[in-house]
């Protein structure tokens, strides 16, 4: 079937999908309480989508689709405390980070859902050990030239989103030495990685993805697993490299972030993106994954190398103006204060220094998680 035209949607809105842990309070460890959380919030207006993952021990919340960020984040802060309040009911925690910190992948139980069950006979324990956790940034286009161009031109400031998002220190119960352990997960799928560079959406339908589809391998866009890629459906490029933030307060602000260099790139400001900008991706990729914000970074285009903590300074300073424009100038500041202070990552590795468990790393993530916000859930 050819690949769906791409649907115009009003340019730089966005929204946020979020996937989250479910623990248990007894041991800390992931428990299978997707389909009792699910059936709970179906019986309760939600501010948002809740839907299931690809393992039990998982749910993905997603945000309504906004113009600005103060009304995305006043929408995540709903939907946290609806789940907070429901996670009391069922005497379940739920928290953000890229991984757990000790959960066992053979462990993990794969969602009935059709699509899941098919992920599984082809991935074999791939598909358990994708019990990770991420958040997605889409961000509107008018047309899929606009959003080829923003997925290549964004390709630069990618390191800066995996360093301020990083939450994912510990794997099986060790510390990793990644502060983004996550991504090592999804670079094991065969589809994972960076588009091929296209630059127009008729050569990108025509001639890559209809080559692609006689393959037999790929049948829609979900069967990529890209770092950025276009949704057609949706009128959207969807940033994939984030770890899901221990807050739903730094998950809006990343998502803000993207949204004011995507209205920075739209004008044009810089030199087209080349294929040669590849050359130092996967590399700045790993940098930020390994080091997070003490890494560094080597422009494409220059090849003059930086730090990486240095360049998310000054970027986020350059693009203030925008972000006065779109009303977010609260979260580009929320995220300088986070390069210099440090990112999620450090701060459980903190957590591990001084109480010296993996089971203390998940109870703070909880309560990170929860906010200052206590409710009770209304039985009804």
């Amino acid at each position: 079937m050819p690949l769906e035209a791409f649907t115009p949607s009003q340019p730089l809105t966005f929204g946020v999908e979020l996937e989250l842990q479910l623990v248990s309070l007894s041991d800390f460890d992931l428990t299978a309480a997707s389909p009792d959380l699910l059936h709970l919030l179906q019986r309760h207006p939600f501010p948002g989508n809740v839907t299931p993952e690809i393992t039990e021990s998982m749910i993905e919340i997603n945000s309504s689709v906004h113009t600005a960020y103060g009304p995305l984040l006043a929408q995540l802060r709903e939907i946290r405390d609806t789940l907070v309040a429901a996670s009391d009911v069922l005497n379940i925690g739920i928290a953000g980070g890229g991984t757990h910190p000790f959960q066992h992948w053979s462990q993990q139980k794969i969602s009935s859902k059709p699509r899941y069950e098919y992920l599984s006979q082809l991935y074999g324990y791939l598909a358990k050990q994708f019990t990770v956790f991420g958040q997605h940034v889409h961000i509107g286009c008018a047309n899929g030239d606009d959003a080829l161009y923003l997925l290549h031109a964004l390709n630069r400031y990618l390191p800066h989103f995996i360093a301020l998002s990083s939450s994912s220190p510990f794997v099986q119960g060790h510390d990793s030495g990644f502060d983004s352990a996550r991504l090592n997960s999804v670079f094991a799928f065969p589809m994972s990685g960076r588009a091929p560079f296209i630059l127009s959406w008729q050569e990108f339908t025509d001639v890559y993805f209809a080559k692609m589809e006689r393959t037999n391998i790929i049948k829609s866009m979900k069967d990529f697993y890209w770092d950025l890629r276009p949704k057609p459906e949706f009128g959207t490029i969807e940033l994939r490299v984030c770890d899901t933030p221990l807050t739903v307060e730094r998950a809006a602000a990343i998502a803000a972030y993207l949204q004011a260099l995507c209205h920075y790139l739209l004008a044009r400001p810089e030199a087209p993106p080349l294929e040669d900008d590849y050359l130092v991706y996967h590399y700045n990729r790993f940098q930020a994954c390994r080091f997070g914000m003490e890494g560094s970074l080597t422009h494409p285009k220059t090849y003059d190398t930086v730090p990486l903590r240095d360049d998310i300074l000054a970027t986020l300073e350059k693009m203030m103006p925008h972000a006065e424009a779109l009303g977010s100038v609260e979260a580009l500041q929320h995220l300088a204060a986070t390069a210099r202070g440090g990112s999620d990552a450090a701060q459980l590795r903190q957590v591990f220094e001084r109480e010296g468990s993996v089971e203390s790393m998940v109870h703070a993530a909880i309560q990170r998680f929860r906010g200052d916000r206590r409710m009770r859930w209304q039985r009804g």
